[in-house]
């Protein structure tokens, strides 16, 4: 299975804090990283995003179908998260749109094997892949990505 985790862009600072939107900087970033995504995602691709207005905007520069999920808003378990995505048992990559430290947390729990805090910075991807040989499962980082790599 692959599993992408993709942090919202930079929001602008405000209450209620599921209806703030994305800053002119968060915009430009939300490209970026959707222009990569775009050309590295296959088309079947589930794509589900948090329910906050920051998520959504990031979710809509990607010019795909998308659902919102509304177990992704903040304060979201990682094990839950990782249920939503039917890992590690899904068919297709799935490519999930959410928040820190639940994205971080799912990402350590992934790759370390219990649940840490580690960051992830607004609008970066991170791609998670498991494989299988034999009676063996491995899950293994195949990349970690950031606008600023294609800005100039």
């Amino acid at each position: 299975m692959e599993l992408i985790l993709w942090r919202h862009a930079e929001a602008e600072v405000g209450e209620p804090d599921e209806d703030r939107v994305l800053t002119a900087k968060g915009h430009k970033h939300a490209w970026k990283m959707a222009e990569w995504l775009d050309r590295n995602l296959p088309n079947s691709c589930k794509i589900l995003a948090s329910p906050t207005m920051r998520t959504v905007q990031t979710a809509e520069a990607l010019g795909r179908k998308f659902k919102v999920h509304a177990d992704l808003a903040p304060g979201a378990a990682p094990e839950k998260i990782l249920k939503i995505a039917n890992w590690p048992h899904a068919r297709e990559p799935v490519l999930l749109i959410g928040h820190q430290p639940a994205l971080g947390q799912v990402a350590a729990l992934l790759l370390a094997g219990t649940v840490q805090n580690w960051s992830i910075r607004k609008a970066n991807a991170w791609w998670i892949v498991q494989r299988e040989r034999g009676d063996m499962k491995d899950n293994h980082l195949r990349a970690v990505m950031a606008p600023d790599l294609f800005i100039k």
